[in-house]
């Protein structure tokens, strides 16, 4: 079972909690523990600034992973972390990039719950690895393959708060 907050600290307009939990269930599925986590949508100004104190980068991003690290015994309840996601750049890239808005938001959640897994693509085996998982799991959702045009690597910019 997933518990999810949602918590919106934008005015922006977003996919309904339905739609989160749906492509946070299908990428968690491989997942037999119940997991709670958290999905903060935020402006440019909020995204930026936790940008650059976790990852020292000053530019507000889409998405950001923050695995729970906290060791089982401290914990009554299945943890497992959260996400910080951008709307307006969102929007922005599934414009500037040709996307279905819908498809583009199933992506980011979906790749964002899969670093909250644990994996990663910071070399190319697991940058592999992962993307074929989103691209099967994207598919049984009915949209396109989201690499698919890429000539460059130009996948999101997702991040733990231990990397980089």
């Amino acid at each position: 079972m997933l518990e999810l907050d949602l918590q919106l600290a934008t005015e922006a307009s977003a996919p309904s909690e339905a739609q989160f939990r749906q492509w946070c269930e299908l990428a968690l599925r491989q997942r037999t523990a119940d997991s709670e986590m958290t999905i903060r949508l935020v402006d440019e100004e909020e995204a930026r600034e936790l940008n650059f104190t976790w990852r020292q980068k000053d530019y507000a991003t889409n998405v950001l992973s923050f695995p729970a690290d906290v060791p089982d015994e401290f914990l009554d309840i299945p943890l497992l972390g959260d996400l910080v996601i951008c709307v307006a750049v969102v929007e922005r890239e599934a414009a500037e990039q040709g996307k279905e808005l819908k498809a583009h938001w199933a992506h980011l959640v979906i790749h964002g719950c899969l670093h909250l897994l644990g994996y990663d693509h910071i070399d190319d085996d697991e940058a592999e690895e992962m993307e074929a998982l989103e691209r099967t799991l994207l598919a049984e959702l009915g949209h396109p393959d989201p690499y698919a045009d890429d000539e460059t690597d130009t996948s999101p910019i997702v991040t733990t708060k231990d990397s980089e």
